[in-house]
């Protein structure tokens, strides 16, 4: 069966609240976001529905381009899986982003994590848990942790994720720009392109930490 390749992406902010879960969990980057192609056109997770409110939140698409997260640190992963996998995780996203009215964001789930007591919300989710939940039925991802306990380092030091990218967004984003205006060129001269992976593994290899 073919493979496809799906993105995580993980961001800190620098706001009072990253700052915050960031000394709780002794760990940075503690915001993770599941995409489907290398440009992130489309990201999926759970977190502020408004940017300058950090107590207002559910599911959300993220804009890399904004002016919140363009700034962001961030390191982009990505995985391996097969087609039927990819079908079951944006199915998992269609059902929960067709009642997104209904959920919201779990803080109280964020207090389970620090102090390990399983608490299990009806709707209510933080980025974590949701993407474990939506990779839940995919063999290749599957977390010794209960869901409610799953975090970003989690899914970030899972067996097979790939670092594709460390820096900021912004620098991602005009270097995805640049790889896309090199392949139209490319297609306009008739000459054999390289994989966009490999250009954009070239361009950003300054900013990867190995």
């Amino acid at each position: 069966m073919e493979e496809r390749t799906i993105y995580f992406l993980f961001t800190d902010t620098g706001t009072y609240l990253s700052k915050v879960i960031n000394y709780v969990t002794k760990q940075s980057l503690n915001h993770v976001s599941l995409a489907f192609d290398p440009e992130l056109q489309q990201v999926y997770s759970f977190g502020r529905k408004n940017p300058h409110n950090p107590f207002i939140g559910g599911f959300v698409k993220e804009d890399i381009r904004s002016n919140f997260l363009r700034n962001a640190a961030c390191a982009i992963y990505a995985f391996n899986v097969t087609e039927k996998d990819v079908k079951l995780i944006k199915e998992r996203i269609a059902e929960i982003e067709l009642k997104k009215g209904n959920y919201k964001y779990n803080f109280i789930g964020l207090i389970g994590v620090l102090l390990q007591i399983e608490i299990n919300r009806s709707n209510a989710l933080f980025c974590s848990q949701f993407v474990a939940t939506v990779l839940n039925d995919v063999e290749a991802l599957k977390f010794k942790k209960p869901i409610c306990f799953t975090t970003p380092a989690d899914i970030r030091s899972h067996r097979g994720m790939q670092l594709v990218y460390t820096g900021t967004l912004g620098t991602y984003h005009s270097v995805i720009q640049e790889e896309r205006n090199v392949q139209l060129l490319t297609v306009e001269n008739t000459v054999p392109k390289q994989s966009f992976i490999f250009g954009l593994s070239q361009k950003v290899k300054n900013f990867v930490i190995r």
